[in-house]
């Protein structure tokens, strides 16, 4: 999978101290890439843009 024009970016609730996070990779056409900000070189998950949606949105209805 060709990954050279992912914009990569971190989760908005990490924190600055190296902690555990995720990257996301959302620019791209039909896919979604999720990757562990420690170990870039460690894989790639990809979902579908609809999939990711609804983790997301199931993640904001549970933190409230």
């Amino acid at each position: 999978m060709d990954m050279t024009d992912a914009r990569w970016r971190t989760a908005t609730r990490s924190s600055n101290n190296g902690g555990d996070c995720v990257e996301v990779a959302d620019n791209l056409p039909g896919r979604v890439l999720v990757r562990d900000s420690k170990d870039r070189d460690g894989g790639t998950l990809t979902f579908a843009p609809t999939v990711w949606a609804s983790f997301v949105g199931a993640v904001r209805r549970a933190a409230h």
